[in-house]
């Protein structure tokens, strides 16, 4: 699809329109860097800056040249670009070590562009972002000043290549946050607009690093500072600082005004190639715009242009076409009708036969320098370490972000709690008639996206669960708890994604345009959730919130029929199918022909499936169990301000506080269709629940005990009466299940006071178990030979139960009890985590602190510690009697 043009002649003939790549992580590969080119031909782009931190010889190791292969690989690429027409622009980044005043420095930076330049570039760039602001002796000497030092060497470089028509120049500030001490005044940015070469072009990131507004006054500023129009480098889409997080929204934030202001934009994009057609698409549709007129009526169109976006949300939900309403102001962008254009245009991108093989990763890297604040919330400190949660860097912003100064834990749950969804609309103004949008900025007005204010409360959650082992998924053995079925396969038939197994031809699994911009809604920009993003967080949110209207309560009944109860049925229903419409979605993308595109996204569509899922469970909880009031009634802060994305923040709504390690799992290497339901327990699952215990032991025996399922025959309830039984009859309440597409493969019983549990145990569960088998209960069974042998030591386990007090130790920080079981034929690691999440949020709602497992065995002991449970060695003095416990 061939952009039409549509702007005046205000805007540079010269205008620099491209991609910039320039991220962290595992780089894009030579036949998606041909297809961006054609991509940017055919969309009127003609841009692109090669600046991967991959390549160590752009940045690291700057001075050393490239070996015969990485020649001819870049010769390749320049030849690419060429034949389409887009513009190779080589960036270079020496200001790591560089020595300012020497020739020798000179020499082997001339030498460094020569050889490019005998690659067919025609185009450079000297990038001095992420630098320490500090020069060597001999430097001192040479130059006045930093910012001096950088234009001297940057001047003799654009001469010595007979000063291209396209040179570019990074500052080191290069965003207003940086400027010091603001654009204005900065002796930095001041020389450099007067002292650098009037033919560079210098880039610039906005108000941020990642800025959600760029205001046509903040670049008239810039631009009178750097006596030039300056060059946007965009980080809106970059993703390389959160590997939890992927943006496929519509660009915005900035004006078409800006369209006469910027010299050019490149947009710096997520690290996945192919997740990036909306974020390029959507700048070319901005950088096409009309500009006529706007100078005169800016204010009166940007009013028209969000009537425009709202009428657009308002008649995508009715099912009219919004792209032929001649209603619609077309003077200006509007980000969700370039979101609906691009959005057909990517369609068939799906279904492009691509082949993908090995195992699923994200193209990030793990040593990306991240941004960490202390508990109170008022610095931050640059960290050597990350966790797949807290990761850092981009580009520009890709060395360790200096220290901020930050509100008080105290004014940011303040101000969190009175955030108001606004929209941002097109030319930098606000409204309250859209709720698609949290303003991140009057949460904490100081912080970039990968950054994140802690308050003390989850600073002091971490604290008590220090002892919790951080777990890769990877390192899982398996567990003895799970059941091994002999002869069983390792994955059931159809799980696995097979490239044989494609449907894209029957209806059900089309992948069409509403699943897309439910993709997109999901995973939207960094300051904002997309529509039905921020719907799902809505409804949660009041369904936690509001949990008392269906909760039982004899002093205070409420009408099952009241209006207020059928509107929280209402909404619990709507929830579902939310969460349904997801898992189409998940299911459909597993069958797309692209699957190098599914390999890209399929990680963030698997755990964000996972999340949404994980919250529906709970409102089914809620719902069956006729709610909690406590646990939901604390006043706790908007979850929308913290770093992850919206899984994160959908997350965050649970009313957990130290289980951050339940939300560390790794998405399968191998893509799985498979989808697990986990749902409250019902009383009809009692037969597959106890099914499965029988199992599960008699696989754990093996072949000693080959004879021991004839044996049970004839007490085919025995052991699920021991292990769970009591749970089911006295605690249904907190017991959940999850099942495949055909039966119960795992199952997790739970009591929220266990002290009260074995009182009750012990009143009526063991009366009726002496009932139920009272030839197991005779006075010395080791010894009565009506007993089959393999059936004493379960019937001493019987007789056991609940004979001894649970110590006051172990109730004091671990008052409930829990028990779980998992089938071997769950190939998925995360759904234990998951589904010891569901009890954990159920227990904590009633007021828990701590839950224990009673009598842990030998075979079950590595299966709760990768579960974050450890051993309670001082609790008990029995020494045939082992707790394993942890805290929430």
């Amino acid at each position: 699809m061939q952009l039409e043009d549509t702007s005046d002649s205000k805007k540079d003939d010269s205008f620099i329109c491209g991609v910039v790549e320039g991220f962290y992580g595992r780089p894009w590969t030579l036949d998606q860097r041909k297809d961006l080119f054609v991509k940017l031909q055919e969309w009127g782009m003609n841009s692109y800056l090669y600046a991967p931190k991959d390549d160590y010889k752009h940045r690291a190791y700057w001075r050393e040249l490239y070996s015969v292969e990485e020649a001819e690989h870049l010769t390749t690429l320049i030849s690419a670009s060429k034949e389409c027409n887009i513009t190779f622009i080589y960036a270079l980044s020496p200001g790591l070590d560089i020595t300012y005043s020497s020739p020798k420095e000179m020499v082997i930076l001339k030498r460094k562009l020569d050889q490019v330049a005998q690659f067919g570039c025609t185009a450079f760039a000297l990038l001095f972002d992420d630098i320490e602001a500090e020069m060597t002796e001999s430097d001192k000497e040479a130059f006045q000043s930093f910012a001096q030092a950088q234009v001297s060497v940057t001047n003799e470089i654009y001469e010595y290549l007979n000063q291209p028509k396209e040179f570019l120049f990074c500052p080191t500030q290069y965003c207003a946050s940086r400027a010091v001490p603001d654009v204005p005044n900065s002796e930095y940015l001041n020389t450099v607009g007067s002292k650098l070469a009037p033919g560079i072009d210098v880039m610039w990131t906005g108000p941020k690093v990642i800025s959600r507004l760029i205001t046509p006054a903040s670049i008239d500023e810039l631009a009178e500072v750097l006596r030039r129009k300056p060059v946007i480098w965009d980080n809106l889409h970059a993703n390389d600082y959160d590997q939890k997080r992927l943006f496929l929204g519509p660009y915005s934030g900035r004006p078409s005004t800006l369209l006469t202001k910027l010299k050019g934009v490149l947009t710096n994009p997520n690290c996945e190639y192919g997740a990036n057609f909306i974020a390029i698409h959507t700048v070319a549709q901005w950088s096409k715009c009309s500009i006529e007129n706007l100078d005169e009526n800016q204010g009166n169109d940007a009013v028209s242009a969000v009537s425009a976006d709202i009428k657009l949300e308002q008649e995508s939900r009715s099912g009219r076409s919004d792209d032929e309403d001649p209603s619609l102001p077309m003077l200006l962008y509007h980000p969700r009708l370039a979101l609906k254009k691009s959005l057909q245009l990517w369609l068939p991108e799906f279904k492009r036969t691509k082949s993908m093989w090995g195992p699923i990763s994200k193209p990030h890297v793990s040593n990306v320098p991240p941004v960490t604040f202390s508990s109170s919330g008022q610095s931050a400190v640059a960290c050597s370490s990350t966790s797949s949660l807290e990761e850092g860097g981009t580009s520009p912003g890709s060395a360790p972000m200096p220290t901020a100064d930050h509100s008080s834990s105290e004014d940011a749950n303040e101000l969190a709690s009175d955030a108001t969804l606004t929209p941002c609309l097109v030319d930098g103004t606000e409204s309250a008639e859209s709720a698609s949008m949290v303003s991140l900025d009057r949460v904490a007005e100081c912080l970039e996206p990968m950054e994140t204010v802690e308050s003390a409360s989850s600073a002091s959650s971490q604290a008590k669960n220090l002892d919790v082992e951080d777990v890769d998924d990877n390192d899982i053995k398996e567990s003895p708890l799970k059941e091994e079925m002999p002869g069983a396969p390792d994955h059931e038939e159809g799980d696995i994604v097979m490239e044989s197994e494609r449907k894209e031809e029957e209806e059900d699994y089309q992948l069409g345009v509403d699943d897309l911009c439910l993709l997109c809604d999901l995973f939207y920009l960094p300051f904002e959730h997309g529509p039905q993003g921020m719907q799902l967080l809505q409804e949660f949110n009041w369904l936690k919130l509001n949990a008392h209207l269906v909760a039982s309560n004899p002093s205070k009944p409420t009408a099952a029929g009241s209006p207020e109860v059928k509107e929280w049925h209402h909404r619990a229903e709507k929830f579902d199918a939310m969460s349904r419409a997801l898992n189409r979605l998940f299911t459909r993308l597993t069958y797309i022909n692209n699957r190098e595109l599914l390999y890209e996204l399929y990680p963030y569509v698997w755990d964000m499936r996972g999340v949404v899922a994980l919250l529906n469970s709970y409102v089914k909880w809620l719902a069956f169990n006729q709610g909690s009031k406590q646990g939901f009634l604390t006043g706790e802060q908007e979850p929308w301000v913290f770093r992850g994305g919206l899984a994160a923040d959908l997350q965050r709504l649970l009313p957990l506080e130290s289980v951050n390690d339940l939300f560390l799992y790794k998405s399968p290497e191998t893509p799985t269709r498979q989808v697990y339901t986990i749902r409250p327990y019902l009383a009809s699952d009692e037969r597959s629940v106890y099914e499965l215990s029988r199992r599960l032991y008699i696989a754990r025996l093996g072949a000693a005990y080959c004879d021991m399922e004839k044996t049970l025959h004839s007490y085919p309830n025995l052991l699920g009466d021991i292990n769970f039984g009591a749970f089911l009859t006295l605690s249904p309440e907190f017991c959940f299940v999850v099942e495949d597409d055909h039966s119960v493969v795992g199952f997790v019983a739970a009591a929220a006071n266990a002290k009260e549990l074995q009182r009750q145990v012990r009143v009526a569960w063991i009366p009726e178990m002496q009932t139920k088998y009272a030839e197991l209960f005779q006075s010395n069974s080791s010894e009565d030979a009506n007993i089959p042998g393999p059936l004493k030591d379960l019937a001493a386990k019987l007789r056991k139960l609940h004979t001894e007090d649970l110590p006051d130790a172990l109730l004091t920080y671990h008052p409930s009890q829990l028990k779980m079981l998992l089938s071997d034929t769950v190939i998925d690691h995360s759904v234990s985590k998951r589904l010891l999440t569901c009890a954990v949020a159920a227990l904590r709602a009633h007021g828990s602190s701590g839950c224990h497992v009673y009598d842990v065995d030998v075979f079950s002991m590595e299966f709760y510690s990768r579960l974050g449970f450890v051993e309670l060695k001082n609790v008990t003095h029995v020494e045939d009697v082992m707790y394993f416990g942890r805290i929430f």
